[in-house]
């Protein structure tokens, strides 16, 4: 798997600014790509992260690079709880939702809208996104902002400035390894 790839898409999440990032990453086979996530995943879990496919279609696999303890503590927000009860997420600790998610996204033809509480969006803003069917938003950048527009525009420049610091380190000959903080 490209490092190149995962830099690009997600830095912050790298960097620990943030719990979770989604990438698509094209495959010649499956067993090739669950080979370089097993290979991923003994570089990463030793800094608290750990990166699943969520689902395969077509040669691409959707994958989750997240952090387990940043993900327990965003899902533990009560505006997160009570949209994940909505959505039909009977257990709320990290390892049932990831997998709630997951037969969600293999299940349905849309993409489960609670997928930002996966991804660091504020509740309020996954809430405003669902009860605003998308509509009405405040701003844009890496999501629809119906909250604080203020603190959504800092923390976009934050993983603005952190891609673009992790994408030079990388082509100054940095490793995965060393970009891989732990938090």
């Amino acid at each position: 798997m490209s490092e190149d790839v995962l830099v690009q898409c997600c830095a912050p999440t790298l960097a620990g600014l943030k719990t979770g990032s989604l990438f698509s990453f094209s495959y010649a086979t499956r067993a090739e790509m669950a080979s370089d996530i097993r290979q991923l995943n003994r570089l990463l879990a030793p800094r608290g992260l750990r990166i699943l496919p969520l689902r395969y279609t077509n040669g691409h696999a959707l994958l989750y690079l997240f952090r387990p303890a940043g993900l327990r503590r965003d899902l533990g927000d009560k505006t997160a709880k009570e949209i994940l009860t909505a959505a039909g997420y009977d257990d709320l600790r990290v390892e049932p939702c990831v997998q709630r998610l997951r037969k969600r996204l293999l299940e349905g033809a849309d993409f489960p809208h609670e997928i930002g509480l996966f991804l660091s969006y504020p509740p309020e803003d996954v809430r405003g996104f669902i009860d605003n069917k998308a509509k009405n938003y405040k701003c844009i950048g890496y999501w629809k902002v119906y909250g604080d527009e203020t603190r959504a525009q800092q923390t976009f420049e934050k993983y603005k400035k952190c891609t673009d610091s992790y994408c030079r380190s990388l082509r100054a000959g940095c490793c995965l390894a060393q970009l891989a903080v732990s938090v």
